[in-house]
């Protein structure tokens, strides 16, 4: 049987998250405990602490080590985010209640990467929408930044009809996709070369 999850229901759960996470500083939990679920809410936990550590990094009056645990966490959080993305395409493969026919339309993004991109639309939105609300600044800066609060929302929107368009074609046969790893080598110290090189260098223990 395919679990029940839809762009409304993700939509819903990403933007009480992001409110409970920012402002209440409280974590969310999903709203079962099956592995799909389990997953989704994973990948968005990691997103919104992605945000705040990128938020950080950018800073200018801090000591360079801040910075450089700023980026390290954004390493570690950014690897967490993927992984949980390929967790939830595995298991919406095995969920699937029609096999898809090999002629069926490769569709070149999972539905895993655009609960992702979901997850970080309510993000940007939740925050664009705090700007709105500023009273340190002026008509203008409110204005603009409502403007572009528009644009994310629709773009949540398309977002999410996608999403519900991509399971139906799957759960009918008629799409398939197919679970993809990220390979992100800047975190593998035997895939990347600055890390190996500098293994080579240090001096033996002992």
């Amino acid at each position: 049987m395919f679990l029940p999850v839809t762009g409304d229901a993700v939509t819903a759960f990403h933007a009480e998250g992001t409110r409970a996470y920012f402002v209440d500083g409280s974590l969310l939990p999903p709203p079962n405990g099956t592995a799909l679920w389990l997953a989704l809410a994973d990948n968005h936990r990691n997103n919104m602490q992605l945000w705040a550590e990128e938020d950080l990094a950018r800073r200018t009056h801090v000591r360079d080590a801040e910075i450089a645990a700023n980026k390290r966490a954004i390493d570690r959080f950014n690897q967490a985010r993927n992984d949980a993305v390929e967790r939830m395409d595995e298991v919406l493969e095995t969920l699937m209640s029609a096999p898809a026919a090999a002629q069926a339309r490769l569709n070149s993004e999972t539905p895993g990467s655009i609960i992702d991109r979901l997850s970080i639309a309510s993000l940007k939105i939740f925050h664009m929408g705090a700007q709105v609300e500023r009273g340190d600044v002026d008509d203008a800066h409110r204005a603009a930044c409502a403007d572009k609060l528009a644009r994310l929302r629709l773009q949540r929107s398309d977002l999410s009809g996608c999403l519900d368009a991509l399971l139906a074609e799957c759960r009918q046969g008629r799409a398939r996709f197919r679970t993809y790893r990220q390979f992100k080598m800047y975190n593998d110290p035997r895939l990347n070369m600055a890390l190996v090189r500098e293994a080579q260098q240090a001096p033996a223990a002992g």
